[in-house]
């Protein structure tokens, strides 16, 4: 019977080796969780007849390094979960830590196995959250869109002296302003320009003419030209300050909000009657005041820009660090059109092991828990970074020689049972 304790012993051992080279030539491998190869004694009627290995575990729940790679579509879960992808001819979701991802020709995010990776569509224009499914890229053009708000954050100086009558040019009398006579400077203290679009995405230029009034002085009003020409209503938007603070009282002399108390700070200009040559749109304009000042000193200008855009075409996908899918388009635009979603499990030691980096889930795992990264238990989002390998090099190489000598003591067994034998055999 010592025979076969022994060979017993030693099949074991092999079988153990199998998991440790695995652990070995997978330390390298992202998301990969290291085996542990479980010995457990025969017994045969009250007899123990040796020993075999009842199970082999992974170490599920020891996470890996986080390695940055700087490539925009990895991403590395801090904590708890799984990403979720499905084939796409089955239902059965697989779970993995590895968050190597890329956009297929058919434009969903996919995974190193073309495996459809599983979140929160997002639609860009409502920023409304769907259901957990696939998650769709805009891998096309996306529209333009027309500017329908304007910010304009500046200090006009108190310092400024009241300019010549607008409209006007000193020398040679009064002309009317017309695309070829633009304002005469000594008509504004300041002017700022400002690229808007129009319906088709087509640029225009939006010019601010700022002079200080000659009634109030710490009132400054403000002319418009579009491409060079004034607006069909040539009323001057009127901003009021402070004496004392320098602050933005008011703007066209509106009151304050009376619940909030918030100064009214904005003034809408209406562009829809303009015709433009290429067929196009203009819409209401909001330009918003709010943190403008009148201080003495140098006229500066701390924020000037409209929304709204030309039409662009897809060029680039990136992950947030909130799991957020950024689509990049050529007209400078980023929009979320997605988020990653994270499952976790009651019992993620009984997950169904389909390699050494993915799983499915099990009767014994629960069902699982799906939710945004930082949400419930899951974990957060490292983008540009990959989690390694949890395999502990030194621990094997050490179980390496632990098998080694157990091999040859039970090797050693049989030579000994042989010995004995011969003898025997001799003896007789």
């Amino acid at each position: 019977m010592s025979f076969d304790i022994a060979l017993s012993g030693i099949q074991a051992i092999n079988e153990a080796l199998n998991s440790t080279s695995q652990n070995i030539a997978n330390a390298g491998t992202y998301g990969y969780k290291a085996q542990g190869a479980n010995f457990s004694s025969l017994v045969s009627g009250e007899l123990q007849t040796g020993v075999t290995i009842g199970s082999v575990t992974q170490n599920i729940s020891k996470p890996g390094g986080v390695l940055s790679t700087g490539r925009s579509l990895d991403a590395a879960i801090n904590g708890g979960g799984f990403f979720i992808a499905k084939a796409a001819n089955s239902d059965v979701p697989q779970y993995s830590r590895v968050g190597i991802f890329e956009t297929s020709k058919d434009g969903y995010l996919v995974d190193t196995q073309g495996n459809r990776v599983q979140g929160y569509p997002i639609n860009p224009l409502t920023s409304a959250m769907g259901a957990v499914g696939d998650l769709p890229i805009q891998t096309g053009a996306i529209p333009a869109v027309a500017s329908g708000k304007m910010t304009y954050v500046g200090n006009m100086s108190a310092d400024w002296t009241t300019p010549a009558a607008w409209g006007t040019v000193p020398v040679t009398g009064t002309v009317a302003i017309t695309p070829q006579n633009p304002p005469d400077p000594s008509t504004f203290n300041m002017s700022k320009a400002t690229v808007i679009y129009d319906t088709l995405g087509g640029k225009h230029t939006l010019t601010q003419y700022f002079a200080r009034d000659a009634a109030s002085p710490n009132t400054v009003n403000v002319r418009y030209l579009l491409d060079g020409a004034e607006l069909p209503d040539k009323t001057p938007t009127v901003l009021k300050f402070d004496t004392a603070t320098g602050s933005l009282n008011d703007v066209n002399g509106q009151p304050a909000d009376p619940v909030t108390g918030a100064i009214a700070s904005t003034t809408t200009i209406d562009l829809t009657g303009i015709t433009l040559a290429n067929g196009a749109n203009l819409t209401k304009l909001t330009i918003d005041y709010d943190g403008s000042t009148g201080n003495s000193g140098e006229a500066t200008t701390s924020a000037n820009n409209a929304e709204g855009y030309a039409s662009g075409t897809y060029t680039s996908l990136a992950l947030g660090n909130d799991g957020s899918l950024i689509a990049t388009y050529s007209n400078g635009q980023k929009q979320t059109v997605g988020k990653l979603a994270l499952a976790t499990f009651v019992n993620e030691g009984a997950l169904t092991t389909i390699s050494g980096t993915s799983w499915t889930e099990s009767l014994e795992s629960g069902r699982p828990l799906v939710n945004a990264p930082g949400t419930g238990t899951g974990g957060t989002i490292t983008s540009s970074s990959l989690e390694q390998s949890n395999v502990d090099i030194t621990s094997e190489l050490v179980g390496l020689m632990t098998s080694q000598r157990n091999y040859q003591a039970n090797s050693k067994v049989i030579q000994t049972e042989s010995t004995m034998m011969q003898s025997l055999m001799q003896a007789i």
